[in-house]
């Protein structure tokens, strides 16, 4: 499977932006819990995995924090991301970003200050829900898309799509999908 650049796509948080690192980070620094480590995230629904070391109420203000920016720590690329995306931006652009986020709230300077994205070169869209990922993914012919949940990959496959799953410790079901554990391995997959 060779994937032309212009039909690519990609989820941003659990993909490009390591969201969950900086909800642990949050966790620890702001709420001094200090019992849950990456690997325990193994629910895309937080309350699921963490429900018994975090209380709700906490999960929902650092989720909140995450949308809108508001947080001491910096957010860090996924390894390897930023110098893959570049160099898919040297074959194509703009770089389509379709996340479930309501608004992209701090993520478009992000992209552009942490991952080295010029503003032009990047189209986000938030959808607000992981079901309306799909109809965006149809209407910009997209034929492939990056994404870390796993419930979102069977979706967009229904319709056709090619869901390439970002490997992660909420993700870990089987599954049908092309899986990559690095930006290395979806590089790999670009017909440059």
């Amino acid at each position: 499977m060779m994937i032309n650049p212009a039909s690519l796509a990609f989820d941003i948080d659990g993909v490009v932006a390591d969201t969950m690192g900086l909800f642990l980070r949050i966790a620890r620094d702001d709420y001094n819990i200090m019992n849950v480590d990456y690997e325990n995230i193994t629910s895309y629904l937080l309350e699921d995995c963490l429900g018994s070391k975090i209380d709700k109420k906490i999960i929902d203000i650092i989720i909140t924090q995450l949308i809108d920016g508001n947080y001491v720590q910096s957010l860090q690329a996924i390894d390897g991301a930023p110098e893959a995306l570049n160099k898919i931006a040297d074959a194509h652009t703009p770089l389509l970003f379709v996340t479930a986020r309501p608004y992209p709230g701090p993520i478009r300077d992000w992209l552009t200050e942490t991952v080295g994205l010029s503003h032009s070169g990047i189209h986000i869209i938030s959808t607000g829900s992981f079901d309306k990922k799909t109809d965006v993914l149809l209407k910009h012919n997209v034929t492939h898309f990056v994404e870390d949940r796993l419930e979102t990959c069977f979706d967009i496959s229904k319709a056709g799509l090619h869901p390439i799953l970002f490997k992660q410790p909420w993700n870990r079901e089987r599954h049908p999908f092309k899986e990559v554990e690095s930006w290395n391995e979806l590089t790999a997959l670009i017909n440059f």
